[in-house]
């Protein structure tokens, strides 16, 4: 899920570009960051002496309904209005649509009935939004107290590679697009450095809850600050990479609340924050990122319909930059590493090939701790076991690549070689350009496969 506060960090100038640039878009390479349900995250403040609305999950219509006539609301009692929120990994839920038409996947509910009709028009559908224009399947729904406001503010940590550490980031301006604010009014965007060996100290976060708009001295502003100590207690030690809280409420009675989160993990801690990570919604994620992980592939799917097999990080993006330069679209970014075996290349290349978007295959490899032979033998393993049902383009360069080519044109298998990557580019973009015709005039196409 894409972050608001890459963007506002983007407004603050080029101290805080980098930052910018790694939040707002998606994680090339190993940097993979676990997102969790809205509830959970409201959960794991809870542990942390976080204050929150008082909110239960619902699976079903009837759930959803016997929340808010039994656990939200009491028999016998005025009724409480309840927020019902679509449980997707998506920012943007409140504009975005489902595909049956339901408009919004947040909604107000304010009388008996309302909660499971609503619930029935989210429950198995896929809410579309800026983030997820394919749609994303809502599984569950969150039903959460309605909080009257006072006053609405914003409150983000992240990690910011231009100050080597963690990042506090405030604005009176909170419960509308923090990207706007930044926008229109960047003077109220408020940034204070945490050296990651001193922490966060009680000048810092007074400092912050004066920035947000509290008055110094009242119960809110003394909440503000506890609130703030808190979050970033929770921020190390469960290891978050962004805790992002929009709005933070301030309450009629003073009290200071946190109304919506969006909370990171960094996947390198699952081993200690293991209760965590063992909560991960895998049905929101892309299947195939899911299945790559499982073999430390460094897979994102994209829109294109090239994929491309690469080792390391610069090497993979200059690829998919030249498909572009060629006319082309990459489908994927996939770094195999410069440590994979036979295996992960196997299923590298059977993701790629088991891809409906992807028309022709780019293997890219430059050869020095990753030989080229194993990247052939690899290849060569997958094609036994599954066939090879699109065109392959294959550039191999450095450590034993005549022993790949030997192994190339020996196993039987015909595959596009390429002696440089503007030749393998311009191949690829050609013959999937070929097979593209060929799918619209419903012709069909038998891959012969070139020699150098």
């Amino acid at each position: 899920m894409i972050s608001s506060a890459g963007y506002l960090l983007r407004q603050r100038g080029a101290s805080v570009s980098a930052i910018a640039s790694r939040i707002a878009a998606p994680a090339i390479g190993a940097v993979r960051d676990l997102n969790v349900h809205e509830y959970i995250s409201m959960e794991i403040m809870n542990q942390h002496g976080i204050a929150t609305p008082k909110g239960f999950v619902a699976k079903t219509p009837e759930e959803a309904e016997h929340v808010f006539n039994f656990q939200t609301n009491r028999p016998g009692q005025p009724l409480k209005d309840v927020v019902i929120k679509a449980q997707v990994l998506s920012g943007g839920r409140g504009l975005g649509t489902f595909k049956n038409g339901f408009k919004g996947g947040v909604h107000m509910v304010t009388r008996k009935g309302q909660a499971g009709e609503m619930a029935s028009q989210m429950l198995g559908q896929e809410l579309v939004t800026k983030q997820a224009p394919d749609g994303i399947l809502c599984r569950k729904v969150f039903l959460m107290e309605r909080m009257y406001m006072r006053n609405e503010m914003y409150l983000c940590i992240l990690m910011d590679r231009a100050s080597g550490g963690p990042l506090l980031v405030g604005s009176p301006r909170g419960g509308t697009s923090i990207e706007d604010v930044a926008q229109t009014n960047p003077e109220l965007i408020f940034t204070e450095p945490i050296d990651i060996d001193v922490g966060l100290t009680l000048e810092m976060a007074e400092r912050m809850a004066s920035n947000i708009g509290l008055e110094e001295g009242t119960d809110s502003h003394k909440k503000a600050v506890m609130l703030i100590t808190n979050l970033y207690g929770m921020f190390l030690g469960c290891d978050c990479t962004q805790l992002e809280v929009n709005p933070v409420a301030e309450t009629p009675d003073g009290d200071v609340v946190v109304c919506d989160a969006k909370v990171n993990f960094d996947d390198n801690a699952e081993f200690r924050q293991k209760s965590i990570f063992e909560r991960r919604d895998f049905s929101q994620e892309d299947p195939r990122e899911v299945e790559a992980s499982k073999y430390d592939l460094n897979y994102i799917g994209l829109d294109g319909n090239i994929g491309c097999m690469v080792n390391g990080a610069g090497l993979a993006m200059s690829t998919m930059d030249i498909i572009q330069l060629k006319g082309g679209s990459p489908a994927n970014f996939l770094d195999v590493g410069g440590g994979a075996n036979e295996k992960q290349v196997q299923k590298a290349f059977e993701l790629l090939n088991s891809d409906e978007k992807v028309l022709a295959i780019l293997v890219n490899i430059f050869g020095g701790i990753m030989r080229c032979d194993v990247i052939a033998n690899g290849i060569i393993n997958a094609a036994q076991e599954i066939g090879i049902t699109k065109p392959l383009v294959v550039r191999l360069q450095g450590t034993n690549v005549e022993e790949a080519k030997k192994l190339i044109e020996g196993c039987g298998f015909r595959m596009i070689l390429a002696e440089d990557l503007e030749d393998a580019a311009e191949k690829a973009v050609g013959v999937a350009g070929i097979v593209k015709q060929a799918k619209e005039i419903k012709v069909g196409l038998k891959f012969e496969g070139l020699g150098l």
